[in-house]
């Protein structure tokens, strides 16, 4: 038995069973992966996928199982080197942050320039994608920690923290109608129509439970995943923007209004997770620290201890 055979298994896995994109994931021939497959199943004399003459179609139920076994050893292994460098004295390294691109652009930038500062020789290679890749993301190990609102609290192979509480605000021209309203409700928002974030991005359920409840109906009208994109189309008239607070506070684009709407809608939390079981270099542990400074390194040891 060895890593490449169990990497072999997890890659069929997670790849769909398509053994070409197996082997050029893993440097690898088709032919070779195939022969690694079969040569620890022949090992541990079980089945562990589903065939269709040669073609993998699936998991056998004993097949389910190893999976599960094989990902925690390979997880150990990454952890194991992880913990090697520390040990080693190493400052060096790469951290993979996967997060939305407003936690990216309004969010991450100062705490970046403070890490960058304290550790010079770590790169940080930032990820931005929905909150459901994120998750995915830091549970195969391609990102070292995710960051979003939505989600990441529903995935049993995360542990995530919440980090801050933010609203949403209502944006619009300076001369538009509702910017001359003491105070907006759902249904002056729902007499125009209105552009905000894709369904799963920055707190859009929200924004829909809100309407739903009440019982009104909206007419969105365009959606993005990049508050600056949202704001453009409100600066060419084109509806009522509904952003992140923290996409206007210190960013609001020439010629609009920024509205208080947190009476409208529910709080919404931002989250950091790391995938359960992972060792987490010294260097993380500051990152994490830096973004959300109300957590304690021995909160989150403990947590990952108590998810182990």
């Amino acid at each position: 038995m060895n890593f490449q055979q169990l990497r072999s298994v997890r890659e069929a896995a997670r790849r769909g069973y398509n053994l070409t994109e197996v082997a050029n994931v893993l440097f690898t021939s088709q032919p070779g992966v195939s022969r690694q497959i079969r040569e620890l199943e022949e090992e541990l004399g079980v089945e562990i996928f589903e065939r269709n003459g040669k073609r993998l179609t699936g998991l056998t139920d004993p097949g389910k199982g190893i999976l599960q076994i094989i990902e925690r050893l390979l997880l150990e292994a990454e952890n194991l080197r992880q913990a090697s460098r520390e040990y080693a004295g190493e400052r060096s390294g790469t951290l993979a942050v996967a997060t939305t691109h407003t936690q990216a652009r309004y969010v991450l930038p100062h705490v970046v320039q403070a890490f960058r500062n304290a550790f010079p020789d770590v790169r940080i290679a930032l990820q931005q994608s929905s909150p459901e890749h994120i998750a995915e993301w830091v549970m195969s190990g391609k990102a070292d920690i995710g960051i979003a609102t939505e989600g990441l609290s529903q995935f049993e192979d995360l542990v995530s923290f919440p980090c801050y509480s933010w609203s949403h605000m209502v944006v619009v021209p300076e001369s538009h109608p509702l910017a001359e309203l003491r105070s907006v409700t759902l249904a002056d928002l729902a007499a125009h129509s209105l552009i905000t974030y894709d369904v799963g991005f920055t707190g859009r359920s929200h924004i829909d439970d809100a309407f739903a409840e009440a019982g009104i109906d909206t007419d969105i009208v365009l959606t993005a995943m990049d508050s600056d994109v949202i704001q453009q189309y409100v600066s060419l008239g084109l509806g009522v923007g509904i952003v992140a607070s923290m996409a206007v506070e210190n960013n609001l684009a020439p010629g609009l209004k920024a509205i208080e709407a947190a009476h409208l809608f529910a709080p919404n939390v931002t989250r950091l997770a790391v995938r359960r079981g992972a060792y987490l270099r010294a260097y993380t542990y500051e990152f994490i620290l830096r973004f959300a400074p109300g957590l304690r390194r021995s909160d989150i040891e403990t947590a990952l201890s108590a998810a182990g």
